[in-house]
């Protein structure tokens, strides 16, 4: 508030320190962004961004004069690559913030504005996502990892039946058989938890299924072997089933 009390009147916070506010990204930055409608020198502390904010594009937050989040996703696209902003857009839907003007209505605006192409391909990526919802962090960078290594896309948190009984699984690939159980740090938070996660893999080998797990730190350190090592699972359950099928 007293870095955009300190710009003027009509000043806004805005860019990365207006995500930071409407909680969509955190920012650890010590400059404050804040966009200003004249020409005004930055600071140590604050960075002024220049440019003339319809009324639309403002609100208040917490008593603090902000751009809109959808203006907020627009600037920020202008210098930060399209995954950011996909997981930008999930945040926004996440979090259930609702505006007047879409990010659709900014690009019919703002046509040729920077940004505006990593905002339209942002927003059909989410169209064409693959059905499910996503629960975790990992199981969002899971889809651009699948998507970067040319892998098919599953459907996420999908509902199988194995065994008589009713199970949700991370990754589900219809027709090829193949699951991928995806373990953060929190995947076992108890010994319980331990048992029945490795007794419904057993089930779901039982009734047909391949089961492969895959941890935050392998898509770290061996991302390649991981790609190929799925994309061969995926091929030979494939191959299995068509030489099943009657």
């Amino acid at each position: 508030m007293a870095a955009v009390l300190a710009s003027g009147p009509e000043a806004l916070l805005s860019h990365s320190s207006a995500a930071g506010l409407w909680m969509i990204r955190p920012s650890s930055r010590e400059r404050i962004d804040v966009t200003v409608s004249h020409r005004s020198r930055s600071s140590s502390l604050i960075r002024r961004h220049v440019s003339a904010v319809p009324d639309d594009e403002r609100t208040v937050e917490e008593g603090i004069p902000v751009t809109s989040v959808p203006r907020t996703i627009f600037d920020l696209a202008a210098t930060e690559p399209e995954d950011i902003v996909v997981t930008l857009l999930r945040e926004m839907e996440y979090l259930e913030l609702r505006d007047r003007l879409s990010l659709w209505d900014l690009l019919n605006r703002y046509p040729g504005k920077r940004g505006s192409r990593k905002v339209r391909a942002a927003l059909e990526r989410l169209e064409e996502e693959p059905e499910g919802p996503k629960r975790s962090k990992l199981e969002e960078r899971f889809a651009p990892f699948l998507r970067d290594h040319r892998l098919s896309q599953p459907r996420f948190n999908d509902w199988i039946m194995a065994g008589g009984r009713r199970y949700q699984v991370d990754c589900h690939w219809p027709g090829t058989g193949q699951i991928v159980e995806l373990d953060g740090w929190q995947a076992h938070k108890s010994r319980t938890a331990f048992r029945e996660d490795r007794a419904r893999d057993r089930r779901l080998r039982v009734a047909g299924y391949t089961v492969t797990h895959v941890t935050w730190n392998q898509l770290d350190d061996e991302p390649e072997a991981v790609a190929a090592d799925l994309r061969a699972l995926l091929l030979k359950n494939q191959s299995a089933r068509a030489n099943l099928a009657p």
